[in-house]
């Protein structure tokens, strides 16, 4: 991180500090409206049991992945009221993509918009609260359930285009 203050007078690239350092949302006003998505995936490591359960329909709870999938889509909507300096957008769509594996469950999230602000928060929320109602739902069978490798993977729009993780 740079020490030189940017143009908006926020510390070398931190542009949600102000000149004296302290905490602010950054004005998007002036920012251009564009199409913008983010992907961010993550995995919840589940015991044998609990996998088992999942692929055999035999949660107690019920059908946790589709419980899942909605918290993540009602996640991805609710960023504002989570995150402290995040902008309220409209959200536009989200998809929410659960997939069994042997170890656990892998949980990718994708977001789109057309605003000024991206939505890499709204994608890594979705994949957080889509964990975190899995969890919830598979408990009783694997009290042990770890969130791990929450991440964004891709983003589009906006002034800095494309990026996507590894490249």
């Amino acid at each position: 991180m740079s020490d030189t203050p940017r143009a908006d007078g926020s510390p070398g690239g931190l542009t949600h500090l102000d000149a004296s350092g302290a905490a602010r949302m950054v004005d998007v006003s002036a920012k251009d409206v564009s199409a913008r998505t983010a992907t961010a995936t993550g995995r919840v490591l589940l015991s044998a049991a609990a996998v088992a359960a999942l692929r055999g329909g035999g949660v107690p709870k019920g059908d946790a992945l589709a419980v899942a999938r909605i918290a993540g889509i009602q996640g991805a909507k609710r960023t504002p009221d989570l995150v402290p300096l995040c902008h309220p957008i409209a959200v536009h769509g989200v998809d929410v993509d659960l997939t069994v594996v042997d170890e656990g469950v892998d949980i990718r999230a994708t977001v789109r918009t057309a605003d000024r602000t991206g939505v890499e928060m709204e994608a890594l929320t979705s994949v957080m609260t889509a964990a975190l109602g899995l969890v919830d739902m598979v408990k009783a069978v694997d009290p042990g359930a770890e969130v791990t490798r929450v991440r964004v993977e891709e983003k589009t729009g906006g002034k800095k285009g494309h990026w996507r993780r590894g490249e």
